[in-house]
């Protein structure tokens, strides 16, 4: 099944990052709070949303910071997605 976002709409696909304690044990995200890191799987066309115009400044394949508590969650064949608005989006992950 393919998902394709409308106007300012961004899919993003959480990434499970691993944390380790100070005694070395590893902790995955999934067993903790929704991550705030995702990758942008696929991005909308922009365009006119509540009579303001706009411009999409995310992209296929980046690393994003997202508010908390934001967007929709979606399941598409057995993989968990979340659809943000792109003003939900708080930040772009630079290596």
């Amino acid at each position: 099944m393919k998902l394709t976002p409308l106007a300012d709409r961004v899919l993003l696909k959480p990434i499970d990052a691993l944390e380790t304690t100070k005694s070395g044990i590893i902790i995955s995200t999934a067993t903790k709070e929704k991550s705030a890191y995702s990758e942008v799987v696929a991005v909308g066309p922009g365009g006119i949303v509540d009579g303001n115009e706009v411009t999409m400044t995310v992209k296929v394949g980046q690393k994003v910071v997202v508010a908390k508590y934001s967007g929709t969650d979606v399941q598409i064949d057995d993989q968990d997605y979340t659809l943000v608005r792109q003003s939900d989006i708080l930040a772009i992950v630079e290596d």
